[in-house]
């Protein structure tokens, strides 16, 4: 090769600092916004490629293989920098990365190697290696990204895998041009190799711009949701008595209001001797007992049905589409498991229940409501009316 040929291309090299420049700004903003190892790797890579770029202009337009040394090293510390991003990942914490970047403690001694190659061989032996080098280390980040998902993730991918494929192809092309080609077809083919990579890194960069924007998007999905599940779950514990653990008053209030019907059976139920309970026992033991029986409606019922605390010691089912005798049974079952009723401290302690149940089918759910409330009233006074009886 004639070293007075011309065959540096001012054009070329403003591309190959431009884009550097660009895809490190960029990286270096993904870096910024994310923290993401991953991307700031990159950013620090790309300024070690601007760096290495004027080298090789200056090793082209020399022919001078002093260069060489200095070209070689940043050029593979660019690689290894990659390595290094690939081991990361998308991680938020430095981690196996770390293992990578202590390699390139070992760039000298791979340096004077491959000054020593190119000292027999020529840069063309270089340049070969070189573009394998870097089809593998783009394989290498292409496989290793391979479970993120969504499509800026998988165009960056795509485009890793198209750059691992065109730095094969440099390398094939090179060793062709190297063995059957004049001395100085190398060295254009080379040059003329910046411009699509340029396009290809774009379109790498670009692509990494997406993958981040899906993450703040996926981040401000999940932030939603988690904002979501926490007003559900404030306004489900406004919704709760504390002493029962029931739906309160103001949900059954809701519950009533709210538009669509409602397709079942309502129970309205109360306990008969409660003041009696509360006057020997104390308060406290009141409310363990209504705590209690809290407890058992909620058991008592199936997970689609809604048990509310009305009042004092009044007590709404609803059950949701059950058949009217089905939820009747349930209620007895209740009723009688209160005879046995036990209480800490003082053993046995039988809770008088009395419930009136009705079908809120084509009816307002106040209605049926009204309804139960009033046989359960019913029921309630022919009880004390059986009680009176028995006394005298």
């Amino acid at each position: 090769m004639d070293p007075q040929a011309q065959l540096t291309d001012p054009t070329a090299f403003l591309i190959q600092e431009i884009g550097a420049l660009l895809f490190c700004m960029v990286f270096l903003f993904l870096w910024r916004q994310s923290r993401v190892i991953y991307f700031g790797l990159w950013a620090g890579a790309w300024v070690i490629r601007a760096v290495a770029a004027i080298f090789g202009f200056e090793l082209l337009r020399t022919y001078n293989s002093d260069w060489l040394a200095p070209y070689a090293t940043f050029e593979f510390a660019f690689a290894i920098v990659l390595l290094s991003a690939a081991r990361a990942g998308f991680a938020s914490a430095p981690k196996d990365w770390r293992t990578s970047l202590r390699l390139i403690a070992i760039l000298p001694i791979f340096v004077a190697l491959v000054w020593a190659v190119g000292q027999r061989a020529g840069l063309e032996a270089y340049h070969i290696t070189h573009a394998l080098v870097l089809g593998f280390v783009y394989l290498y980040n292409f496989l290793l990204l391979r479970r993120h998902k969504g499509i800026g993730s998988r165009i960056f991918r795509f485009s890793l895998m198209v750059l691992a494929i065109v730095f094969f192809e440099h390398a094939a092309m090179l060793f062709y041009i190297y063995h059957h080609g004049t001395a100085p077809e190398w060295a254009l083919y080379l040059h003329n190799e910046s411009y699509y990579d340029f396009e290809l890194h774009c379109m790498l960069a670009f692509a990494a711009m997406a993958m981040w924007s899906e993450t703040q998007i996926d981040r401000i999905r999940d932030l939603s949701n988690e904002v979501d599940h926490l007003r559900r779950e404030n306004t489900h514990r406004f919704d709760l008595d504390h002493l029962t653990g029931l739906l309160n008053q103001a949900a059954l209030q809701k519950r009533v209001e709210a538009p669509e019907s409602f397709q079942g059976v309502v129970a309205v139920c109360d306990m008969d001797n409660f003041k009696e309970i509360n006057d020997r026992y104390g308060h406290l033991v009141g409310d363990e007992i209504l705590r209690n029986v809290g407890h058992l409606l909620a058991n008592s019922i199936r997970h689609q049905d809604e048990a509310y605390r009305w009042g004092g010691d009044e007590f709404v089912i609803l059950f949701l589409d059950q058949h009217p005798e089905v939820a009747r049974k349930r209620m007895a079952v209740i009723e009688t498991r209160l005879r046995d009723f036990r209480v800490r401290g003082f053993g046995v302690l039988p809770i008088g229940f009395s419930w009136g149940a009705i079908d809120a089918r084509g009816r307002a759910l106040r209605d049926a409501l009204d309804e139960a409330d009033r046989e359960m009233y019913t029921r309630k006074r022919a009880r004390g009316g059986e009680r009176q009886s028995k006394a005298v």
